[in-house]
């Protein structure tokens, strides 16, 4: 098969949440819009059109807000499925019932990404009351569907010592995917640039303990995504991970995909290189295949300019996460916060 293109593609930013970490919400109360469908089949024509450029297969990660609150969320399913394009979709549990979700599997879908930001009151303070509870419901109904569930964690210094036990929460249930991003700021959210961030030798010793539940847990049926790029450090610091010979030392072969295999579809026709910070690069107005060859994505993919990973031998296979290092300091190239290696 092709290699992959993934579209993280945000339809609508209606949602039944207002999550303390949410994008959308960053600066304040903005106006919520729907993508009309005429520039919803518009778009999937660009992004066809973009892969086959490419020779790439298109894969979606359909989302919002909550992408079911869409008025023509079935519509676009329908349309997806039967252009044989694979996705996942990534909402809120609320209206997840047995019969929706029997749905979704007709008409193609194959995981659906849920998120659980800690034990119950934990979570529930992200995101509502009741959140918590409707999201691990709403594993077995996805199941009971033959709908992979997988399970995303934002990581900040306010939960990070419950996500280890949140494991063990997520394997009882028989998530089929559990993995964690970490807390990124958005240039308005000043209040929790502090209080949320992690030191790095307090992020190192996290990881540790993730990985000693991931051992504990590797058969049971529950996939541990390594989703953050300094799980490549940790392993290489703990030899479970060498960089292999022979390869091309000009060559970036792994860590943050932002301009390599990777683009963002905003409800309002904004393209952005990453959506977890300030990228934006055009509009689906535009070609998108011009626009991810343009020179604005190309400065994306100026991977010498990193200052600390530039002099570091993993900058081939990690790089950390620059979107998380431009919340904090504004620069893509800075050094990743929570990178705890001396170069």
């Amino acid at each position: 098969m092709k290699d992959y293109f993934a579209f993280q593609w945000h339809i609508t930013d209606e949602c039944d949440q207002r999550c303390k970490h949410c994008y959308i919400f960053a600066e304040g109360h903005p106006k919520l819009v729907v993508t009309p469908w005429q520039q919803l089949v518009h778009t999937l024509a660009n992004i066809e059109d973009m892969a086959a450029q490419m020779d790439r297969t298109p894969y979606l990660y359909i989302t919002g807000g909550d992408p079911i609150l869409h008025p023509h969320f079935w519509d676009l399913l329908a349309l997806v499925h039967a252009h044989d394009i694979p996705f996942t979709l990534m909402g809120n549990p609320f209206h997840l019932t047995d019969d929706v979700c029997r749905r979704m599997r007709e008409l193609g879908c194959r995981k659906y990404q849920l998120s659980i930001d800690g034990l119950r009151a934990t979570h529930d303070y992200f995101r509502k009351q009741g959140s918590y509870e409707a999201t691990l419901a709403a594993i077995k109904t996805l199941r009971r569907a033959d709908i992979r569930c997988a399970i995303m964690s934002t990581v900040s210094a306010t939960n990070i010592d419950e996500l280890p036990e949140l494991i063990d929460v997520v394997v009882a249930h028989e998530a089929d995917l559990f993995a964690f991003g970490r807390y990124c700021p958005t240039s308005e959210d000043k209040a929790h640039r502090h209080t949320w961030h992690i030191e790095p030798q307090r992020y190192r010793t996290f990881l540790d303990r993730c990985w000693h539940k991931f051992e504990l847990y590797k058969d049971r049926g529950t996939t541990f995504s390594l989703k953050d790029h300094l799980w490549t450090l940790y392993l290489y610091e703990r030899g479970l991970w060498t960089i292999p010979e022979g390869l091309d030392e000009d060559t970036i072969y792994d860590g943050c995909h932002c301009g390599d295999c990777h683009f963002t579809v905003c409800a309002d026709g904004r393209l952005m290189a990453c959506r977890r910070f300030e990228s934006y690069v055009g509009t689906v107005a535009e070609s998108m295949y011009d626009v991810f060859h343009g020179p604005k994505m190309e400065a994306y993919r100026a991977h010498e300019r990193f200052d600390k990973c530039g002099r570091c031998e993993l900058l081939r296979f990690c790089r950390g996460c620059p979107a998380v290092a431009y919340g904090y300091t504004g620069h893509f190239y800075a050094p990743d916060p929570q990178c705890w290696k001396q170069v």
